[in-house]
């Protein structure tokens, strides 16, 4: 299954019995709408809301931290998703917080996963159905993950690569975000971003349309970020959302798959003994 796929490749296969589909969206506090209230104004038929902030670690102080391999396996039964399941995720922006459940099901060695390019604006540009309303509950089945410790990266990782220079930090946020010029969307955190990162704002690797854009080009991007012959990468943002798009991105350019720093920035900024650059 391809990591992408488009609106046509899931209008073909959407009621399949092993294709599940899920909306993702997850908007910024200091965004007006609740994702969860609007999929019951629209969605795509069939899909059932993927909360971030539930799938996520109920204990932690920063904001839809990984859950432990136990609580994913439980949720993801609940949500009728089996180890033989195709999943598909897209989001009510386009294509944001949709790679954030891709990289989660990969993380937990499901590989038959994709983002739909485009998401639920290009669907609803091109007129197809949509549904309102709450969907049918899911049938529950059994779900066994597989845990891939190397998709993930803790503060501890990111200190150790930034000090021997082991991998390419590549942050996802805004340009005045990463540079410490524009404000974070969470009171209280400074901006500016880990000495030694590089700055690839997510929307940079998507064309007019919103889709994402081919390989070559992709490739071209991070190049000129210097994450050409970089054996190692690690891609932040401001919570670990909008760093799964780079992830995404990366692995369609053929280069090495990123680990995706879960606290990214708000842990970094938050924690008194780290160096927060500017400029």
């Amino acid at each position: 299954m391809d990591n992408l796929v488009s609106t046509e490749w899931l209008a073909a296969h959407l009621g399949a019995p092993d294709l599940l589909v899920f909306d993702t969206t997850k908007y910024l506090p200091n965004e007006p709408f609740d994702g969860a209230t609007k999929f019951g104004e629209a969605h795509i038929p069939g899909a059932h809301f993927f909360d971030l902030d539930v799938v996520a670690d109920p204990d932690a102080t920063l904001p839809h931290m990984i859950p432990s391999a136990a609580r994913f396996e439980k949720l993801m039964g609940a949500l009728g998703v089996s180890n033989a399941s195709r999943v598909v995720f897209y989001d009510q922006k386009g294509l944001q917080s949709s790679a954030r459940g891709w990289w989660l099901m990969r993380l937990f060695g499901h590989d038959k996963a994709a983002v739909l390019d485009g998401g639920l604006p290009k669907w609803q540009r091109e007129g197809r159905p949509v549904a309102s309303g709450t969907p049918a509950a899911s049938t529950p089945t059994t779900y066994v993950a597989d845990f891939v410790a190397g998709r993930v990266a803790g503060i501890g990782d990111v200190k150790r690569v930034l000090a021997d220079n082991s991998a390419l930090i590549l942050d996802a946020r805004a340009a005045g975000r990463f540079k410490g010029t524009a404000p974070e969307p969470r009171p209280g955190l400074p901006s500016g971003h880990m000495p030694g990162a590089a700055n690839i704002p997510f929307n940079e690797l998507f064309a007019a349309d919103g889709t994402m854009l081919p390989p070559d080009t992709l490739r071209a991007r991070f190049a000129a970020a210097g994450a050409e012959g970089r054996a190692a990468l690690v891609t932040s943002c401001g919570t670990g959302v909008t760093a799964c798009i780079l992830t995404l991105g990366a692995v369609r350019a053929g280069l090495p798959e990123p680990a995706v720093y879960d606290g990214s920035w708000t842990e970094w900024a938050s924690r008194p003994e780290t160096v927060k650059a500017t400029a």
